[in-house]
């Protein structure tokens, strides 16, 4: 059966998640408009740098949703905003797909790049992202 564009790039960015180097979760986000690609993006260290396989784990006794300064890898949102803005993509009105909801710094990030949905799999222990995308408007939809 021929697959929903929400069932097909909900499926691509699963893929995008395989890239991650996170020991705790694998999380890819793809950013897309008029059903056309423009950014990727999953949760690692910056270019360059050893990734979290390589070095452990600095929020290992961490509980997840907390301390995400601890953190030395970009999250899958933050990695595909970049890409985007690397590459001289615009990404106003895009809609993201990602793995799992954002966290409230990323919800932030999405909004003022002026991302209009925000398709999840996965619920994300920060209750205040769900909250700033709401009060932006910014549709947020949780995938089957």
């Amino acid at each position: 059966m021929r697959p929903s564009w929400d069932e097909y790039f909900m499926e691509i960015v699963a893929v995008v998640a395989r890239r991650s180097t996170c020991l705790r979760r694998q999380i890819g986000a793809v950013l897309v408009k008029e059903k056309r690609i423009l950014a990727t993006g999953y949760n690692g260290a910056p270019s360059g740098l050893p990734h979290c396989v390589d070095t452990g784990c600095a929020r290992e006794h961490v509980p997840s949703g907390e301390r995400q300064e601890l953190c030395r890898a970009l999250h899958s949102e933050q990695n595909a905003l970049v890409q985007a803005a690397r590459y001289g993509t615009p990404v106003l009105g895009a809609t993201l797909y990602v793995t799992t909801a954002p966290c409230h710094v990323c919800a932030k990030l999405l909004v003022n790049a002026g991302i209009v949905r925000v398709v999840y799999g996965a619920a994300y222990p920060d209750h205040l992202a769900g909250a700033v995308l709401r009060d932006s408007g910014v549709e947020s939809i949780r995938f089957p």
